[in-house]
């Protein structure tokens, strides 16, 4: 989440005129993340999310979010639907921009997950997957492998200033990624980004899933080694305890189960996880605008998660 656009105190009670959720009280914008522009609504009724879509998120992708959304939580996984305005429409226009009122949920996210937070994240996923199992929708990976090799060529050699010698590594990796990926792996609609400040918790309990506007038809099992590479890892890209890394596998194990093929192909899963966060992260680093309301991350720390990948065999950090 972050604030590339900013919004009116005027534009915000116009727009939540439209609804039945009480007149503004107070809108704080939220720094985290690199995506949407996103507010803290409170008003007289209740606490909300505001979300303005920024170029990242193409408009003609969000009913497919939605319908997503209100397919899991039907189901009865804790993400946030879009609320309607009185007339039924969940996607509004404000500021020039696609936006929407959407629930919010408590709990908050860990920075250090403990083996029994990651299993309980992981097995929510597990969860999630076996919803989506039955979910219709469906929308191509516009950053899946097959976006890495150009989004690294519009990078180019700009990523040196990063770190001496970061696109010759990069393009090197990137190379043995491509020849080794796994392309017979069941596959289905899959979350993409299920970082731990995208999983709501209270103590070893979830309370949310949130953030899916990377969701796509992808790999499934590729979901699984994205956790692993955010999870597994401190914010720096050091592994924790590896009791961390066991406990995603066996949690999403026990709750959707993997087969012995995704189990095998989750090294190389999770080495081209790195290479698709290290590539959007340095484009943002390189790319953010100076007066934008935002934190960067750092890409490095993907470099030092696909270090480890490449050193050890074994899936469990550590």
């Amino acid at each position: 989440m972050a604030v590339y656009t900013q919004v009116s105190a005027e534009a915000l009670t116009a727009f939540l005129s439209r609804y039945d959720h009480g007149a503004l009280a107070s809108a704080k914008g939220i720094a985290e993340g690199v995506e949407n522009s996103n507010y803290l609504v409170d008003t007289t009724t209740g606490r909300f999310i505001l979300t303005l879509y920024e170029k990242r998120v193409a408009a003609d992708d969000l009913p497919f979010f939605f319908a997503m959304l209100d397919h899991l939580a039907g189901d009865g996984n804790l993400v946030p639907r879009g609320l309607p305005d009185r007339d039924g429409r969940v996607i509004q226009e404000l500021e020039g921009r696609p936006a929407c009122l959407i629930e919010f949920l408590s709990g908050v996210s860990v920075t250090r997950p403990t083996a029994a937070q990651a299993r309980a994240a992981a097995a929510a996923m597990g969860v999630m997957h076996r919803s989506l199992a039955s979910f219709d929708g469906g929308r191509p990976n516009t950053l899946g492998i097959d976006d890495w090799r150009p989004l690294l060529e519009r990078c180019g050699r700009s990523l040196d200033t990063i770190q001496a010698g970061l696109y010759d590594r990069v393009d090197r990796a990137l190379a043995a990624v491509e020849q080794d990926w796994p392309r017979d792996l069941p596959v289905s609609v899959i979350h993409a980004d299920l970082f731990p400040d995208n999983v709501l918790m209270l103590n070893d309990r979830v309370t949310g899933l949130i953030d899916f506007y990377f969701a796509c038809t992808d790999v499934r099992a590729y979901d699984l080694a994205v956790m692993h590479s955010a999870w597994a890892f401190d914010p720096a890209g050091e592994p924790l305890d590896p009791a961390v890394g066991r406990a995603l596998v066996e949690g999403y194990d026990e709750a959707f189960g993997l087969s012995v093929a995704e189990r095998a192909a989750l090294p190389v899963l999770a080495r081209g996880a790195c290479l698709r966060f290290l590539l959007t992260r340095a484009w943002d680093w390189l790319n953010t605008p100076a007066d934008a309301l935002v934190t960067r991350k750092d890409p490095l720390a993907y470099a030092r998660r696909l270090d480890w990948y490449e050193r050890d065999n074994e899936f469990d950090a550590g």
